[in-house]
Parts: C-alpha cells; sequence; structure tokens
C-alpha cells in the first residue's frame, strides 16, 4: 500500500519558483553599507532563486515605515516584502504597530512559530519578539527581529519554506 501525499506538500510544489521581492531594513543605525542582515536577507532569497526588486533602509518612525510599506504595496512587481528591525519592546521599536495596523489578513502562525523556535535556541528572551505576517494589498509581509542570528532563523526555517506556497495561494 502507497502512502498518500500530503495535501501541503501538494500545495508547496505548486507555487512560484522565483518571488519578487522587497527588503526593508528598520534602524535608526544602519546604513546601506552597514546593514548586514538586510544583506543576509537578499542573499537568502537569492540563493533560494527569488529576485529583489527593491530595497530600501529607514528610519523606525511608524509614519515612515508605513508610507513605505504602501508604496510598496502598490506595485505590481513585488509579490512579497521581507522587513526586519524594530520588533523588540524598547521604546524605539515601532516596527509592529506600523505592519500590524496595515495587515489584512494576519499569519498568526508565523510570529508563534519564530518565538517557538527562537526560544529554542536563546530561551525565554524569545518572548519578547513581536514578530509577524500577513497579507497587505495581494503580497505577503514579513516582520522579523533586526538580528542576524534572528533573520537566518526566520528566513532558512520559515520564510523560504512557504513562500512559493504562500504567493501561490494568494494568487488564487
Amino acid at each position: 500500500m502507497t502512502e498518500p501525499v500530503a495535501s501541503h506538500r501538494v500545495h508547496q510544489a505548486r507555487g512560484p519558483a522565483s518571488i519578487a521581492c522587497g527588503v526593508i531594513t528598520c534602524s535608526d543605525t544602519r546604513t546601506p553599507d552597514t546593514d548586514t542582515s538586510g544583506q543576509l536577507i537578499r542573499d537568502l532569497l537569492t540563493q533560494a532563486g527569488h529576485r529583489i526588486e527593491a530595497y530600501h533602509v529607514v528610519k523606525d518612525e511608524p509614519v515612515d515605515v508605513r508610507e513605505l510599506v504602501r508604496r510598496l504595496g502598490e506595485s505590481p512587481a513585488l509579490d512579497a516584502m521581507i522587513i526586519n528591525g524594530g520588533t523588540g519592546i524598547s521604546r524605539r521599536d515601532s516596527t509592529f504597530e506600523a505592519i500590524d495596523g496595515l495587515l489584512e489578513k494576519t499569519l498568526v502562525g508565523f510570529g508563534e512559530l519564530f518565538r517557538y523556535l527562537s526560544y529554542k535556541d536563546i530561551g525565554s528572551s524569545a518572548m519578547l519578539s513581536r514578530a509577524t505576517g500577513g497579507l497587505y494589498k495581494g503580497k505577503v509581509v514579513f516582520s522579523i527581529p533586526g538580528s542576524r542570528g534572528a533573520v537566518q532563523l526566520a528566513v532558512e526555517a520559515l520564510i523560504l519554506p512557504e513562500l512559493p506556497h504562500i504567493v501561490g495561494e494568494m494568487r488564487k
């Protein structure tokens, strides 16, 4: 007797192989030259066959972050946005508020899984992360912490495996 194919594997396999992505770094201190986390995101995406269609470094100001995401949300050239930085709980961390208010549908499981995987790696301080994901104007949006370790974890363990699946589902 053969084992049935899991339906989630079938859906994953039907997604587009190459996705047009935008990368945004929210930081009061980083520049395009010092943005190692943004560069890591771009490298991981391109190594997986995806395309970088937009890249921006923006101050962690909710108005500026929202405006940039709104503008990129209007671009027919993009399928996904990955935002890093500003997801903690310090006074200056405001990316979560900027992004959460824009999401039309929230992928609650993304933040939950990210914190679970982070917990396994760094312990209870993982609860301070406000990583989130969802859909905005026909695009998938992920907002993750800005540390290189968090970026690598989120992109490799969660975003890359599901990005084609999510984009494929959004196009239906």
